[in-house]
């Protein structure tokens, strides 16, 4: 399921460690390293060009490679009453289509009433990407599912990417929201997946009591 490239499909499941970088600066920032190699897979900020390669426009956010290179750009798509944002392939240029858009499913959906991903017709480089994917649970509470809709009839919803709590390996307790751990399926884009967190990001906010993890700390599994 190449969407932004088949260099970001592989053929095992892919583990990154996200952690969101930004308390003390302006933009809004992650960082993701691959579980199995420590490097550094993806990044993304808001930033301007000239400041790393980020977001070319106020309100935008940049998906980056480990060398800077631009991978994804999302903007909030105005008006919009379901908080649609849009995703772009690279670096953003006027006039460009979006490859994707994301929105709440309902307008009335809060921050655990998931989300709704469409993958734009003729955007994506691979024509056996789905066109629709669901999010399930809580971004907040950094406990949800990505599930690809099925295409044909007969065909059953797939899981594709997964957002759990990261644990401590040593202490067994349960991380803050700002570190959390995203599973990409075999064969699905990291890249894309990624471009859906920055997404999340924006359409969930802050959950209060998300922070409340003591029930999760009996049944985490350590990444």
């Amino acid at each position: 399921m190449a969407i932004v490239g088949a260099r970001y499909c592989e053929p095992e499941e892919r583990v990154l460690t996200v952690r969101k970088t930004s308390h003390f600066s302006p933009g809004d920032g992650f960082a993701a390293y691959d579980h199995r190699t420590g490097g550094l897979a993806f990044r993304a900020d808001t930033y301007g060009r000239g400041h790393g390669g980020g977001a070319s426009s106020p309100g935008e956010l940049a998906l980056l490679g480990p060398a800077g290179e631009p991978l994804l750009t999302v903007r909030r798509r105005r008006p919009s009453l379901h908080g649609r944002w849009e995703g772009f392939l690279g670096a953003r240029a006027d006039g460009q289509k979006p490859l994707f858009s994301a929105r709440r499913p309902s307008i009335l959906g809060g921050a655990a009433a998931g989300a709704v991903v469409e993958l734009l017709s003729s955007s994506s480089s691979s024509p056996s990407a789905p066109e629709l994917l669901r999010v399930d649970g809580s971004f907040a509470r950094r406990c949800c599912r990505v599930v690809a809709a099925p295409r044909e009839e007969g065909e059953k919803a797939k899981l594709v990417a997964e957002i759990k709590r990261k644990v401590d390996e040593g202490t067994r307790v349960v991380m803050g929201r700002d570190v959390f751990v995203l599973k990409v399926s075999p064969g699905f884009d990291a890249a894309f997946a990624m471009g859906i967190v920055l997404v999340l990001d924006k359409i969930a906010g802050d959950e209060p009591g998300a922070d409340d993890a003591r029930a999760d700390v009996l049944d985490a599994k350590i990444w």
